[in-house]
């Protein structure tokens, strides 16, 4: 995609093409309710209209939707796994036994700031985001659901504090991307945000907890019902969590997530030969492909379970490709490049630099909705620019995590929004304004850059 001559366009024109398709999109989405493939569809026909207009040649213009659909080939491999991975939990009693622990110890108050702290913390211990919201978090939807709570609040506080431990967790892939594109210690890099992440983690516990009613409203006769259900449906034993336990190992040894994935989904296959009974041997390897599907005499027990498998993450992955392809367009036409130039003019100031870091990491994101092309893009444009402004790179890497990391899961055409409102089954235009750590993180960011607070200066060697 990078190799290829760029089409040179005026910024102005980039930001009409670009305001153009984003309210086409929006609207599409949030108004008119369509499923996003078809006007990310559409917005590929205009682009390729557009292109045609430039006069670049469709050989061209079809590669450059290749190569950006190329570019998720790694995250759609993730996605297969990931699928596999909550069938073969549910299977094996994983996720049923973390709903029955769930049940035993939380209760309707601070139900929301819970969620938001748990899953923040296993998301610092497995350092994968997406991986967090699809177990622990598919989890806390179901009990959501008994406990007639808000799923769209649910899911902001699943997908905020799954991404503060994404974001601050060594294991992250995107914490180590962020501190190795702007050339940063890792371990420093993680000190550093906490100057902004802390104080976007205290914001969001205040609103949850805020959120979180008094009186849960839940009926604990239908919670017992639950309870006892996945009980008889041996489905809840100390053993199930074996697979959750590997892959926690697997991740603190930073074993490839794809290796990571299948040999927890393996394990828990194993162990769904022990929940299952053993007519049933035959059916185990089909959940993987078309996802657990329980039989039981209480409807919401089903739907609890009723989840995972390669099928399942079909929707998400076309999506996926479809955005990726528009994000090479993109690219390809000039169009981000000139959008990105714009944003370049007067940074050397230091509250305009970090805006304008911020506001390319952003606009990245939702044009490309890629979270790790987010990041290494601003990061190598905006990186000289801090050498010339005398700025530590730590501050780079911190606006990258800042305003690039955690915006993704708010784009509903972006690579993790759209596989959290698959996995989660709430949409992402519903789950992001309650998404308060990722709201807050990239205010405090620009906050900070304009207070000048917490922004490192390089020590100059003395002469």
């Amino acid at each position: 995609m990078q190799q290829q001559k760029l089409v040179n366009i005026h910024p102005i024109e980039a930001c009409v093409v670009t305001i153009l398709m984003l309210v086409g999109i929006g609207t599409s989405i949030i108004k008119l309710e369509l499923v996003p493939h078809i006007p990310v569809s559409i917005a590929i026909l205009f682009l390729l209209v557009y292109g045609v207009l430039k006069r670049v040649k469709l050989k061209d213009l079809e590669s450059a939707l290749v190569d950006g659909a190329r570019s998720g080939a790694g995250a759609v491999l993730i996605f297969f796994f990931i699928g596999m991975l909550i069938s073969s939990w549910m299977a094996s009693g994983t996720i049923p036994t973390f709903i029955f622990l769930a049940f035993e110890t939380i209760s309707g108050k601070w139900f929301y700031a819970l969620v938001f702290v748990i899953t923040a913390a296993i998301g610092l211990g497995i350092g994968s985001s997406l991986t967090t919201a699809a177990t622990i978090g598919t989890a806390f939807i179901s009990i959501s659901g008994a406990f007639e709570m808000s799923s769209a609040i649910t899911a902001g506080a699943i997908v905020s504090g799954a991404f503060f431990g994404d974001k601050m967790s060594p294991l992250s892939d995107t914490t180590t991307l962020a501190s190795s594109t702007a050339k940063v210690d890792l371990f420093e890099h993680i000190k550093n945000m906490a100057w902004t992440t802390i104080p976007a983690f205290l914001i969001a516990l205040s609103f949850f907890s805020i959120l979180s009613p008094a009186d849960s409203g839940m009926h604990y006769r239908e919670v017992n019902q639950i309870k006892q259900e996945l009980v008889e449906m041996n489905l809840v034993h100390w053993y199930s969590l074996i697979p959750f336990g590997i892959l926690v190992v697997l991740a603190l040894k930073k074993i490839p997530a794809i290796f990571t994935l299948g040999s927890s989904a393996f394990s828990a296959l194993i162990i769904s030969l022990v929940t299952t009974d053993k007519e049933k041997w035959s059916e185990l390897p089909t959940i993987l492909y078309s996802g657990f599907q329980p039989d039981t005499k209480i409807a919401v027990v089903d739907s609890l379970l009723s989840r995972g498998g390669i099928e399942s993450m079909l929707f998400s992955i076309s999506l996926v490709l479809l955005a990726l392809s528009m994000g090479g367009l993109l690219f390809r036409l000039g169009i981000l490049p000139a959008v990105i130039s714009l944003l370049i003019k007067g940074v050397e100031k230091t509250s305009v630099l970090v805006f304008s870091t911020a506001a390319s990491a952003i606009g990245i994101n939702f044009l490309i909705g890629e979270q790790y092309l987010s990041i290494i893009l601003t990061g190598n444009t905006f990186e000289s620019y801090f050498q010339k402004a005398g700025l530590h790179p730590k501050n780079l890497s911190r606006i990258l995590e800042d305003a690039g990391t955690v915006i993704n899961p708010l784009v509903p055409w972006s690579v993790c929004g759209v596989f959290l409102a698959g996995v989660l089954n709430v949409p992402t235009a519903e789950y992001a304004f309650f998404s308060f750590f990722c709201l807050a993180s990239p205010v405090l960011t620009i906050l900070a850059g304009f207070l000048n607070i917490s922004i490192t200066k390089v020590e100059k060697n003395p002469a």
